[in-house]
């Protein structure tokens, strides 16, 4: 890896894997949305809790929050009881970083959702990544709405009178590379499925008619469990079998595929940034992103 001038606006990687915010001189400021950013992104996805405290999502934040752009916090996932991803996200705020809630459509019917609407927009929650939710492991999935229903209900109610003064809602919604956009091409942004075939994903993104912005999907693989059950689970994704049979002996093997990925996306520069996913290896990812420091006063950065 080689070094990069430091630029205003650029991302720099320096030497291995370290990537470090430049500030851009057209940053948005504090009441800005990372989405309107000039430069390449990193949207990381942090873990709620599942009892009620918040030390989890604090030690998260302090860890990634110098190598991050954005916090995106999952709604009950893996249909799991979990603190809501709007209490989150207003921690994340609380502790001076940007985020997107994940709000599926599985926990909720209309009343509910509604209800979410006013509750995000009096915490100052205004950016959202809306999906339909895994299979829940308790209780039933609700039957009232889709993530394009949500979409709709956001630009009609939540456009209304009642939001006066408030922010606008920015909407997300993931991405399949083998299915056409449809109506989720009035999202503000997307986020895409991981894979690992990079260059496919390029190519897709350039051919896509899109003009909000697109965020790659990037996993740090934990153990050979957690790629197993991701060939098991996640239609057209394949993780090497090689891959697989080399992650338990080797726990860093899936951070450098991950942190491998980044660098490749980002040097293409057909994406707006990634949504990276450090799962339960995130102390690990921080320090390996931060790894080597440029010497001087701004070495902190």
């Amino acid at each position: 890896m080689h070094e990069v001038a430091e630029q205003p606006g650029r991302t720099v990687l320096c030497r291995t894997w370290y990537i470090r915010r430049v500030p851009s001189a057209d940053a948005p400021s504090g009441t800005g949305s990372f989405l309107d950013r000039t430069d390449f992104s990193v949207l990381c996805e942090i873990e709620p809790p599942r009892r009620p405290a918040l030390d989890h999502v604090r030690n998260q934040i302090a860890a990634l929050k110098p190598v991050t752009d954005a916090f995106l916090i999952p709604d009950n996932h893996l249909g799991r009881a979990t603190v809501s991803s709007i209490a989150v996200a207003r921690e994340v705020a609380d502790q001076g970083c940007a985020s997107v809630a994940c709000v599926n459509a599985r926990d909720r019917n209309l009343l509910g959702f509604r209800r979410d609407l006013l509750t995000a927009a009096a915490y100052g929650v205004d950016h959202f990544l809306f999906v339909y939710g895994d299979a829940p492991k308790e209780g039933r999935r609700a039957e009232d709405l889709t993530v394009r229903g949500m979409m709709e209900e956001v630009r009609t109610f939540g456009t209304g009178s009642l939001f006066s003064g408030f922010p606008h809602f920015r909407i997300g919604t993931p991405v399949r590379v083998d299915r056409p956009l449809t109506w989720r091409a009035r999202a503000d942004f997307l986020v895409t499925q991981i894979t690992p075939e990079i260059q496919a994903l390029v190519r897709w993104r350039e051919s896509l008619d899109f003009d909000g912005q697109v965020y790659a999907g990037v996993l740090v693989l934990a153990s050979s469990r957690m790629a197993a059950q991701v060939n098991a689970t996640i239609a057209g994704i394949t993780v090497p079998q090689a891959v697989v049979e080399k992650l338990d002996g080797n726990p860093e093997l899936g951070i450098d595929l991950a942190l491998s990925q980044v660098e490749e996306i980002r040097d293409s520069g057909a994406f707006e940034g990634v949504h990276l996913v450090p799962v339960g290896r995130y102390r690990e990812v921080a320090e390996r992103l931060r790894a080597t420091k440029p010497a001087g006063p701004d070495a902190g950065i």
